[in-house]
């Protein structure tokens, strides 16, 4: 056994060996290492149902990755807190690192964690393993944060200087004694009674590795058409599906950057979605109530009239607007969903069904594979309105319309409303506008095997615009 104290690393939202600042920092000093991961109580918000399911799959793999380098991954639930003390304990460790967390309520228990530690002799170091630039880096001229994406971005990436990629440990020396770890089966994170998840991992490899195929895949050829097809649900293959790798952290921000700025024509569009996860937190950063308090605060006065049949619907993918319903039945299926497709979605439970964003919101919080604190409420209140640099409220996204632009043939609903299957690409998306003879020929009963639109587009375009227009008076 190593004479010299061992260190903790504290794994969160950064599931990866490679270009992992809290590793590489703790291994430099030769100290033997204790690899711990906590599912946390008292940490913030709890990840939803999906994330929960990827989650077990992630530190399955994180886990025999640390194996398969002689070393051993503990599992603790509970506070944080009193699992590191029971650890520093046990171990005699004096030095803790992990890499940053973003949330108010995770920041709280971070820093009061590094107070505590610190004051009692203990080397304390946290790290930047998850952004491009830290939230409070890029400032305005008047040193202030941005509100608005497009000068935040170039600003952002005109002082980028993003460090090199970390490199992978061959070996982790860790403490040799018996800490004792948790069984992750026993943390019940995969549902059983029915077991969704599953079928929901039918399409992803969650770990590292999973996480460096994807990236590869995606360079390899459909990065060149990215700017065009990430528009269009019916091809799959036109996005990089990385955000739940990204949301676990099993890879990082750094890893896309250096993978993809050497090809800046083709993979602008791509990287500036990244740049808007980088918005995201430093919304999330300067607005801690950003998942559940209007940005803007005259949105506070909006009158908000859903009904909960109708909310249900659109959970459900049963509204009657084929687009819509193919959107959140992949997402209920899949743990995904196309970005076109969310912005649709969204826009048709806020702006048809006069329903308060914080619903979908909390939806998409537990449907979501990748739910991220920052990307998930900031674009939430970019669809609403009442967000930074959103999308004004009266832009109200038409639900066939948008269908009949970027799935022209239909695919789209036909794979995830297939009780539509049958009929021609002219009536997909508005089947309501079809022929009985056709409806007959594709056995469409609407109202039975297919339901009829829940509200019509045209009254609650109106109506919705009227209730924008009266919260502003």
């Amino acid at each position: 056994m190593s004479d010299k104290n061992p260190v903790i690393v504290w794994f969160r939202r950064d599931l990866r060996l490679s270009d992992n600042p809290a590793l590489d920092e703790a291994r430099q000093g030769d100290k033997p290492l204790i690899l711990l991961y906590i599912l946390e109580e008292g940490g913030g918000r709890e990840p939803g149902g999906a994330k929960q399911v990827w989650l077990h799959h992630s530190l399955t793999s994180l886990s025999k990755d640390i194996s398969d380098k002689g070393g051993q991954l503990i599992l603790r639930k509970g506070k944080a807190a009193d699992i590191i003390d029971d650890l520093i304990e046990a171990t005699d460790a004096d030095e803790i690192h992990w890499n940053r967390r973003y949330e108010e309520e995770a920041r709280d228990v971070d820093e009061a964690i590094k107070s505590d530690l610190k004051d009692r002799g203990l080397t304390v170091e946290s790290h930047n393993g998850n952004l491009l630039s830290e939230p409070w880096e890029v400032k305005t001229k008047t040193g202030g944060y941005y509100k608005v994406f497009t000068p935040f971005w170039r600003a952002a990436k005109a002082d980028l200087a993003v460090p090199e990629i970390l490199p992978t440990p061959r070996k982790l020396a860790c403490y040799s004694g018996n800490l004792g770890s948790d069984d992750l089966d026993s943390w019940g994170l995969l549902p059983t009674s029915p077991d969704w998840g599953s079928k929901m991992m039918e399409n992803h490899t969650p770990g590292e590795a999973g996480a460096a195929d994807r990236l590869n895949s995606f360079l390899a050829g459909p990065v060149e058409d990215y700017a065009e097809a990430r528009d269009r649900p019916d091809d799959e293959t036109g996005t990089s599906k990385l955000s739940p790798h990204l949301a676990h952290g099993e890879i990082s921000p750094r890893q896309i950057w250096h993978a993809t700025k050497d090809n800046e024509y083709t993979s602008d569009k791509f990287l500036t979605e990244i740049g808007w996860r980088e918005f995201s937190y430093v919304l999330l950063f300067y607005n801690p109530k950003l998942g559940s308090e209007n940005y803007k605060s005259d949105f506070d006065a909006f009158p908000w009239d859903s009904e909960d049949a109708k909310v249900e619907a659109w959970r459900r993918g049963q509204t009657g607007y084929p687009f819509v319903d193919a959107g959140m039945r992949q997402l209920w299926q899949t743990g995904w969903q196309h970005n076109r497709v969310r912005m649709v979605c969204a826009s048709f439970l806020i702006k048809h069904l006069l329903t308060d964003w914080r619903v979908g919101e909390d939806w998409y919080w537990d449907t979501l594979l990748e739910a991220d604190p920052a990307s998930n409420a900031a674009s939430w209140q970019w669809v609403a309105g009442s967000g930074a640099d959103a999308a004004p409220y009266f832009r109200i996204f038409n639900p066939f319309s948008q269908g009949q632009k970027f799935d022209p043939n239909g695919d789209y609903v036909r794979k995830y409303v297939p009780e539509l299957k049958h009929l021609p690409k002219k009536y997909i998306h508005t089947p309501w506008e079809a022929p009985k003879n056709v409806l007959d020929n594709a056995r469409v009963k609407l109202g039975e095997t297919y339901p009829k639109p829940i509200v019509d587009h045209k009254e609650a375009r109106e109506k919705a615009l009227a209730a924008y227009k009266k919260s502003r008076e």
